[in-house]
Order: structure tokens, then C-alpha cells, then sequence
């Protein structure tokens, strides 16, 4: 199958997932909301350029990055903001206070998918302009794996509370997370994953305790190998990369460090390298 995918353009594995993604959400129970149609966001980590103009000259527009660094180089390269003035960058990997300001000082920024903490969305709130229209979603911890990112359930309603509160230059647009390997690859055969019914759970408290409507709370959940299932779980937001980009080719890395420490914790990065490596 990956054979297949780098011999198809970029264009036509776009157009291939896009169409599963309608056809995913036409499949929906009528009881999910919203009724608007599920975003792909077209993930495009090390991949170059070029690649990422002819996606966006095919019509898209939402582009998802996991390294900080990749993303400041791409969203201001010249040729880039010549030739996809529209594009909406979607950050998505782990993201350090420290990097805040980088971060933040991307154009075209339009939304940080990984708030895991109140200090990093302080961070990131005292690095935006007034008035700034990017968005963040809390990510949330739904399987309990030690090593991965995010928030646990009991702990959202806190983090969004602040976000709402004292975060006036953020908009909260809703809840991310990483589902459980295991359990992405029994849901294609299964049809229900848990994580994914756990962060719609934590979805409906944080309804209830802020008046928030659940319409207006997104759900980022669904990648390569799971979107479908995701979608009619209720995902309005999707990441998928390889399946649209061909595999990837990752150069070492040294470990990155907080505070002189070495960080083991895996990041929507590192999950999703594995997840989509399995799917591809």
C-alpha cells in the first residue's frame, strides 16, 4: 500500500482521503453535532515544500506540524506566504513553555492542539497579540498510558476554566488526544474506541460547567489509521499524514530537555509516527 501512495500525487492521495472523510461523517449518526463538515488537517512534518503548495493549490487549507522549529522555517518562508497566502497552520506536537514565543510568532498560526498545562497556556496567552484569533484545544490523556501527553479527564475542566478566565488573548476551540494504539486498531474492526468516547464524555462536563454548548467544543481525535472510526464517534478534526504525504524519513534527534533533564515522554509526534507507520 505505500508503494501505492508514493506512486499517486500528493494531490490524488489528498482528494482519496478527503473523500473517506465525507463519506465517514455522511455515515455519522444523525444524534452527533455539529452537522459542519469534519476537517482534515493534513499533517506535513518533515515533508517539504513543495509538497505542501501542491496540496494547498488542490485545494486545501489546514496543515498540521509537530516541531516547533519546522514550523517557524515553513510558515515564513517567502515562497510559502507567496503561494498559500489562506493556509492554517495547526501545531500539534509537544510544545514547551520555553518555545512559547517562537511558537506564537508564526504567521498564519491557527491553532495550538496541545495545551496540556495552565502554565503553558499562560505562556502561550502572554506570547499572543490582543485580540489574536488562534485557537487551542486541551489535550487530554484518554487511555491512561503513563508515557504519553495530555491532561487527565478529572483534570480538563480546570485547565479550560483557566483558558477561559485568565487566557483573554486565546480562544478555546476544544479537546485533543491521542487514542490508545491497541485500541485504534480493534475500533476498525470493533467499531467503538474507548478513548474516543472518554474525551466525548469530558466533552459534555465541560459543556455542562461552563454553559458552553457541545457545538461549539471541538473534538481532535482520529489519525491514519483511525480517523474513520473518529469521525463517526464524533470528531470534528482529523489528523492524517503519510496517507497523504507517503512515509517519512525521520532524521536523528537528539533527546530534548527541560530543565537539564531528559524529557522520555511521548509526544502526538511519537504516537503518531508509530500509529501511521502501522497504517500506511
Amino acid at each position: 500500500m505505500i508503494i501505492s501512495l508514493v506512486r499517486m500525487s500528493v494531490a490524488e492521495n489528498l482528494s482519496s482521503i478527503s473523500t473517506r472523510v465525507t463519506s465517514a461523517f455522511a455515515a455519522r449518526p444523525v444524534t452527533l453535532s455539529p452537522a459542519t463538515q469534519t476537517r482534515l488537517v493534513a499533517v506535513s512534518k518533515t515533508k517539504p515544500k513543495e509538497m505542501i503548495i501542491e496540496a494547498y493549490n488542490a485545494g486545501h487549507r489546514d496543515f498540521g506540524e509537530n516541531y516547533i522549529q519546522e514550523l517557524v522555517e515553513k510558515s515564513a518562508d517567502q515562497e510559502m506566504l507567496a503561494k498559500c497566502p489562506e493556509i492554517r497552520w495547526h501545531f500539534i506536537g509537544n510544545c514547551q513553555a520555553n518555545k512559547a514565543k517562537a511558537l506564537m510568532n508564526c504567521p498564519n498560526l491557527s491553532i495550538i492542539e496541545t495545551v496540556t498545562s495552565s502554565k503553558l497556556a499562560t505562556k502561550i496567552n502572554n506570547q499572543s497579540k490582543q485580540n489574536s484569533n488562534v485557537g487551542v484545544f486541551v489535550q487530554v490523556n484518554t487511555s491512561g498510558e503513563a508515557n504519553k501527553n495530555g491532561l487527565e479527564p478529572s483534570e480538563v475542566l480546570e485547565t479550560v476554566k483557566f483558558i477561559l478566565e485568565k487566557c483573554p488573548n486565546l480562544k478555546f476551540r476544544g479537546l485533543m488526544t491521542i487514542g490508545n494504539l491497541g485500541n485504534s486498531l480493534a475500533a476498525s474492526k470493533e467499531g467503538a474506541n474507548p478513548d474516543f468516547e472518554t474525551l466525548a464524555d469530558v466533552r459534555r462536563k465541560v459543556s455542562e460547567a461552563t454553559n458552553i454548548n457541545e457545538t461549539e467544543i471541538e473534538l481532535s481525535m482520529g489519525m491514519s489509521n483511525d480517523f474513520e472510526e473518529a469521525i463517526k464517534m464524533g470528531s470534528t478534526n482529523v489528523r492524517v499524514g503519510s496517507s497523504i504525504f507517503g512515509a517519512r524519513n525521520y532524521p536523528a534527534k537528539e533527546p530534548e530537555t527541560s530543565g537539564g533533564a531528559i524529557n522520555t515522554t511521548i509526544g502526538v509526534e511519537t504516537v503518531t509516527n508509530q500509529m501511521e507507520k502501522l497504517s500506511a
